[in-house]
């Protein structure tokens, strides 16, 4: 908790401390420094779809209510094309021709895989597809071999996790980034990048609480334009919250607002002793490479 008020550090378990470090600079950002100026009081978001059978679409989907655009998962390990089109179908025959489809792939794809797997899941009119390739070489090439589909190809790791975060767009491998706040290092950090790269944004969660995601809202909040649709309605997803308020959607859009803590919530979803010893050393050996990196005083 700082003077701002609730903030998040929540990187992935498997993240090592130079990465985490990252989400730590973003969690002191939030909490102790002002957010920058809002261009928009509400943000809409899509629906985020795992990569379920088909029969589990619906329930999926009804977990997130009115939406006018779907994130669906596909080139999960352990499936197949055939997989990833059938849960496409399903939801372009639940949710019906207007709302927007968007893929994510998580770079699972070569070129030619997902070249392939693009042209054939088109006939769903997709609005984007998310890191089809893990490399902004393979973005490149494959930009190239779908220039005549129509679908637009976003990086998303090739932001979050690259040494050069510009690079995807300064090389032409993109149509549009998706930016997640607490990974990039926090919301000033996040902007900076839009501004160089130039290329229209979409926000996302790196399944945050509500506190994360309330750092999210801001950020898209404070983009001067936002064309699509935001990926931050995922609370939905998760089995519990830290808030008796928590940041979900209504009819497509979510309020940009902080959230209060709650400590029964909290309480119920503590963890024991040792992994609360491992969250608080991880904390300080962070801290410590940030002190060394942005010159924090301790």
């Amino acid at each position: 908790m700082g003077p701002q008020g609730a903030t998040e550090f929540s990187p992935f378990i498997e993240y090592p401390d130079d990465e985490a470090s990252a989400w730590l600079a973003a969690a002191i950002d939030f909490g102790w420094n002002e957010t920058p100026a809002q261009h928009r009081s509400e943000i809409a978001v899509n629906a985020t779809l795992p990569a379920v059978p088909p029969d589990e679409v619906e329930a999926v989907l009804n977990r997130f209510g009115e939406t006018q655009s779907v994130k669906v998962k596909v080139a999960e390990v352990g499936q197949s094309l055939d997989d990833d089109f059938a849960r496409v179908r399903t939801v372009r025959e639940i949710c019906g021709d207007e709302v927007r489809i968007r893929l994510d792939a998580n770079g699972n794809w070569s070129v030619d895989e997902a070249e392939a797997a693009i042209k054939r899941l088109a006939e769903f009119d997709l609005e984007y597809v998310e890191q089809p390739c893990a490399t902004v070489a393979e973005l490149l090439a494959l930009r190239t071999q779908i220039a005549g589909v129509g679908v637009h190809i976003a990086a998303d790791e090739s932001v979050r996790k690259a040494a050069d975060p510009i690079e995807v767009a300064r090389v032409g491998a993109a149509d549009l980034l998706v930016v997640k706040a607490a990974p990039l290092g926090g919301i000033p950090r996040a902007l900076e990048i839009l501004t160089q790269a130039e290329l229209p944004a979409v926000v996302s969660s790196a399944l945050e609480t509500s506190v994360g995601i309330s750092m999210g809202l801001h950020l898209a909040a404070a983009l001067p334009r936002l064309d699509f649709a935001c990926g931050l309605a995922t609370v939905a997803l998760l089995e519990g919250d830290v808030t008796d308020d928590s940041l979900v959607a209504t009819d497509g859009v979510m309020p940009v607002r902080r959230v209060e803590l709650s400590d029964a919530r909290i309480e119920a979803l503590e963890a024991d002793e040792e992994r609360r010893a491992w969250w608080r050393a991880r904390v300080e050996r962070c801290y410590a490479l940030l002190e060394e990196e942005l010159g924090l005083e301790a």
